[in-house]
């Protein structure tokens, strides 16, 4: 229990100041458990990032996931799950029931400083990732052309494909001697649960259609919404949001008008985009809504990414342990950082440094992170602080 509730403390700390979306996550994870805690090894690390990129969700959390289970078991997992999804589920239940008039009292200038910080983390994890993952020419190579590819075609299958296309030049170009030696992960999932898991996965996804229109229940049709929504969608975050719309403004469970209200609390908030359905769960027309209708729809849309962690975890590990699979990953995780790399460009740099004020303020973050060894929740804050200090000043 007790390393469950480090576990839990460590993801409530990141919950409530990771903000920036899930690649700048992955910066806040990277610094937590790699560099910090020093619970994962680099290369472990992007094998989890790797994985979690393959499958559907929200990437972010599914790391999260993988990183709880493999320190703290099955409670380790639900521990960062809700460590990390509390603060902005509760943040945005709490807009839906009307509160939404504290919103005003946050200047647009901390906003945006929230935002710049989040270029200090993200260009802190590739750097790090680079010098670990891209160690000689072939390697920065690929990485510099996944980054090439992915932003000219920003999409999640071209991520995918990528990915897929990388794995394949590594297998082939990098031998096993290349590749790092395997680094286990502490898996506690059997192989009998785990196809248990994905059995699951698909007759839910199948099944709670039919439930849904069988039994007349609004509660089962919104599961089996959000349950879709999570279960479909590859790449994440923003990607999620025409599902959601498409599965709640046309039957008049939400107008869009509050759905869109709902989308601009959510990038205030810290923490997974995917909370975004406690808010719809919550301001829905139709019982459940309000605390149980967003905890319901909250629930739906994170469990297929539960099922498919426990799921595809034990047969990854497997697969890890095989030279052809190692050498194969070096290109992965090459990869994984071009990705990485498009992202620090677009969105994150290109929704945050407006100005050169914003600019010398992502510099001073990054030199915090990387040289000083500030801790990131106290990058964040003085960002906040910092964009609200400019726009008072007239410079941004």
């Amino acid at each position: 229990m007790s390393a469950a509730w480090e576990v839990f403390v460590v993801f409530l700390r990141l919950g409530l100041t990771s903000f920036g979306g899930p690649v700048a996550h992955l910066g806040y994870f990277r610094e937590a458990f790699v560099a910090q805690r020093r619970w994962l090894s680099e290369h472990a690390y992007a094998d989890i990032v790797a994985l979690c990129q393959f499958l559907p969700g929200p990437a972010s959390s599914q790391v999260g996931m993988v990183v709880g289970l493999s320190r703290a078991g099955y409670l380790g997992a639900l521990a960062a799950w809700i460590g990390f999804t509390l603060p902005s589920a509760v943040a945005l239940i709490l807009f839906a029931l009307g509160l939404s008039r504290y919103g005003n009292l946050i200047p647009a200038g901390a906003l945006h400083g929230l935002k710049v910080a989040a270029v200090g983390v993200v260009a802190q994890a590739v750097w790090g990732m680079a010098r670990s993952l891209c160690p000689d020419a072939p390697r920065i190579t690929l990485m510099a052309l996944a980054a090439v590819a992915v932003s000219l075609v920003p999409s999640p299958a071209c991520q995918l494909g990528v990915m897929v296309v990388a794995g394949l030049i590594g297998a082939r170009r990098f031998r096993s001697s290349d590749a790092v030696p395997h680094e286990p992960l502490s898996v506690p999932v059997g192989h009998g649960l785990a196809l248990l898991c994905l059995v699951a996965f698909a007759v839910l996804l199948v099944g709670l259609p039919f439930a849904a229109r069988a039994s007349g229940n609004h509660a089962v049709a919104l599961f089996d919404a959000f349950y879709r929504a999570g279960a479909l969608v590859f790449g994440g975050g923003h990607v999620v949001l025409p599902l959601l719309q498409a599965a709640v403004v046309p039957p008049g469970w939400v107008d869009n008008d509050t759905f869109l209200a709902g989308y601009g609390a959510a990038q205030a908030v810290p923490g997974p985009l995917f909370t975004f359905a406690a808010f719809l769960g919550a301001a829905g027309t139709l019982a459940p809504n309000g605390w149980s209708g967003g905890a319901l729809c909250v629930v739906a849309i994170f469990a297929p990414s539960f099922l498919l962690v426990f799921g595809a975890l034990p047969f990854w590990e497997r697969l890890r342990r095989h030279g052809a699979t190692r050498a194969a990953l070096a290109g992965v995780n090459a990869a994984v950082v071009g990705l990485l790399l498009a992202a620090l460009y677009h969105p994150v740099w290109t929704s945050a440094v407006l100005a050169p004020a914003d600019f010398a303020l992502a510099l001073l973050a990054l030199v915090a992170l990387a040289v000083w060894r500030v801790p990131p929740w106290a990058v964040v804050l003085a960002c906040a602080l910092a964009g609200w200090g400019l726009q008072a000043a007239g410079i941004a």
